[in-house]
């Protein structure tokens, strides 16, 4: 079973920075797609970025221009690093992960970011 596990997040100021994390248990080249999704209190979960194993990165509207994403196959790794913090931004961010070969989804447990003042 494939594990995903995020780290990074905290409490932050509005202008601040995180750089998030999602660690994979195996391989992240067997993924076509990675991406990170995030959920507010009383919200849907919402796409933020997508990282394909091959081609152009895509970023949600709310996020461009502030928030950049890459994977590192080596490391087994996406990384996610969030500039310009703002308290909107507030929410568990997810990771997850789709395999190439089967279409089968994985999901992490979770990190909590509040960006507060």
């Amino acid at each position: 079973q494939v594990q995903l596990v995020e780290s990074g997040g905290g409490f932050v100021q509005p202008g601040g920075s995180l750089r998030l994390s999602c660690a994979a248990s195996e391989s992240i080249f067997m993924f076509e797609t990675m991406a990170w999704y995030r959920q507010a209190p009383g919200k849907q979960r919402e796409l933020v970025a997508t990282v394909p194993r091959y081609g152009s990165r895509i970023y949600e509207d709310p996020v461009k221009g502030r928030f950049t994403a890459s994977r590192d196959a080596a490391s087994n790794t996406m990384w996610m690093q969030m500039n310009s913090l703002k308290p909107e931004d507030t929410a568990v961010y997810y990771c997850n992960a789709v395999r190439a070969n089967d279409g089968a989804a994985y999901w992490g447990q979770g990190t909590q970011v509040l960006v507060s003042s």
